[in-house]
Formats: C-alpha cells, sequence, structure tokens
C-alpha cells in the first residue's frame, strides 16, 4: 500500500461513527444511567480552523467600533506657516496642527467603524456542533437527569454544582427551553453562564472550561441536528 491509500484509510477511519457513553448524574451528584450518543451525528469531524474563524466573528461583532481620535485637519490651531522657511537654523515647518508636534493632530487617527461580518449560516451552526462535540470527546461536559426550581435560589444551584464536583470552575448550564428559575438561581455563582439549546454558539460552548447540560438539552440539539440535515 503507497503512503497516499494509507492517508486515505485512515482519514476513513477517523470519520466513521464512534458511540461515547455519557454517564447520566441526579442533582445529588450520584450516578443514575447512561447516554449514548453518536458524536458523527452532530459533526463527523472537528475543524479548528472553522471554529477559530467562527469565534473571531463573534468576537469581533461585539466591538463598538467607536475609538476616535482627530486627524490633523481637526485639531485646533492656526494654518498660519510658523516662521519663514530660510534662515533661521530650525528644521521647516508647515502648520503647528502637524502630528510630529505637541497638541497636532495623529498622523493615523481613528475613526468610528464597524466591525461586524458574517460568516454563512451553516457554517456557523456547523461549529456550534463541532464544539460540542469538542466537549464531548474533550470530557468536559457532565449530563444531568434534570434541573429545574419551583422558585430561584442559588443555594441550592450551588450545591448541585458542588455534588457534581463543577464548584470553582467557569462553567455553562445548558437548558432544553428558556428557564428563568434555572437562569435567576446561577446569575449571581462567579463565572457560571445559562444559556437554552436555542441561545448555543461556538463561543459560549468554547469559552468556559465545563459545560453542563440536561438530557432534554442534548436530545433537542440532536433533533436540531437531524432538521438541519434533513433541510441541507
Amino acid at each position: 500500500m503507497n503512503p497516499t491509500e494509507t492517508k486515505k484509510t485512515a482519514a476513513k477511519k477517523s470519520t466513521k461513527s464512534a458511540v461515547t457513553k455519557l454517564s447520566v448524574f441526579d442533582r445529588a451528584g450520584k450516578e443514575v444511567g447512561h447516554y449514548e450518543i453518536d458524536t458523527a451525528e452532530l459533526a463527523p469531524r472537528v475543524n479548528k480552523q472553522l471554529l477559530h474563524d467562527v469565534v473571531v466573528m463573534y468576537q469581533s461583532n461585539l466591538r463598538l467600533g467607536t475609538a476616535k481620535t482627530k486627524s490633523r485637519a481637526e485639531v485646533a490651531g492656526s494654518t498660519k506657516k510658523m516662521y519663514r522657511q530660510k534662515g533661521t537654523g530650525n528644521a521647516r515647518a508647515g502648520s503647528r496642527r502637524s502630528g510630529i508636534r505637541r497638541g497636532g493632530g495623529h498622523i493615523f487617527a481613528k475613526s468610528p467603524r464597524d466591525w461586524v461580518f458574517r460568516l454563512p449560516r451553516k457554517a456557523v451552526q456547523l461549529a456550534t456542533r463541532m464544539a460540542l462535540v469538542a466537549k464531548i470527546r474533550d470530557a468536559e461536559l457532565t449530563l444531568i437527569d434534570d434541573l429545574k426550581f419551583d422558585a430561584p435560589k442559588t443555594k441550592d444551584m450551588a450545591a448541585i454544582l458542588k455534588a457534581l464536583n463543577l464548584k470553582g470552575e467557569s462553567l455553562l448550564v445548558a437548558t432544553a427551553e428558556q428557564d428563568a428559575n434555572v437562569y435567576k438561581s446561577a446569575r449571581n455563582i462567579d463565572q457560571v453562564t445559562v444559556s437554552p439549546v436555542s441561545g448555543l454558539t461556538a463561543l459560549n460552548l468554547l469559552t468556559p472550561r465545563r459545560v453542563l447540560m440536561t438530557k432534554a438539552a442534548l436530545d433537542a440539539v440532536r433533533s436540531r441536528s437531524a432538521k438541519t440535515k434533513r433541510e441541507a
């Protein structure tokens, strides 16, 4: 077998589906079951370049673009020549607004600009699924059977995180739907953010070190992925 055929065979093996068995925990941190998922359903492979491009897009779109400095045309000052051209012994100078003089304008003045740009929608959606697959493969995703509160209670949320050994780490809590009680229970805990499945992005998945996701949320991700593939 020549080297080219060897590379093709290795590539085929790397794209084969691999079922991953995830442990499912309850609120007390006790393992109550397992969840099997084929990561190829979400993304056949993790493309680091695509993840990088999408994260840069999100970060760029967060920039305000309001930086502003004055050029030599905008600063106050006379346009009169400071002194005659020859005979003074000084270097030639025309305007006191020059960027090399104190009080002069900036030579490369900044002006407000729009940093927003967009990548193709399908590429952005694929990057989100790739980010989730990366978390699963790196064992940075914790699955919980249920995460509901009758009323907002930060103390209860903190107890759950402690039981799951997630206390003190940057964490994203992902729920199937928008849940006000979960959000209010976690918003005062340092380095913890909450997002429904509809709000997941490559950026908010990759920023924290760990992800806590409910079974219903992972089911929702899989159904959304299947729907996207059917529409493609």
